[in-house]
């Protein structure tokens, strides 16, 4: 059924359905990819020298898509305040060790950088964009590349 729109907030209006979807799709994607990497900087090398407390594992949050600013906005990110339990080391400490490849402060021969990859593998190679024209052509959206 077509709408009539006669004023941006009617548009704005009329789109913020769609633009939720879509920044939900996005922000599932990109919290599908950071648990890829926090899985993979698990597996990939078992330490000797400490025990692990897998908060990190764990830290990744994904919040819903919702209306901000006239926009739509949702979040993903590591939970650094959840990472409490580790020894001699804050959780913000143990995220940044696990974006430069080091696994408890501890240079390996096996290192992911979790962000950094993430945003690699989403943004930066532009498979969010073609997951957000995807979306918005699913949605009756005529969108050109």
């Amino acid at each position: 059924m077509a709408k009539h729109i006669s004023n941006m907030d009617q548009l704005q209006k009329a789109l913020q359905p769609i633009m939720t979807g879509m920044i939900d799709e996005l922000a599932k994607r990109v919290y599908e990819t950071l648990n890829y990497f926090l899985n993979d900087y698990y597996t990939g090398w078992i330490p000797e020298s400490y025990r692990r407390t897998e908060a990190l594992l764990r830290s990744a949050v994904k919040v819903d898509a919702y209306p901000d600013k006239g926009g739509v906005r949702a979040c993903v990110y590591i939970d650094t305040d959840s990472m409490d339990d580790y020894v001699n080391a804050a959780g913000y400490q143990v995220a940044q060790w696990a974006n430069t490849g080091l696994h408890g402060g501890l240079s390996v021969n096996h290192k992911p950088h979790v962000w950094d990859n993430t945003m690699d593998e989403t943004i930066n190679n532009g498979s969010l964009l073609q997951l957000a024209v995807q979306y918005l052509r699913s949605q009756g959206i005529s969108v050109r590349n």
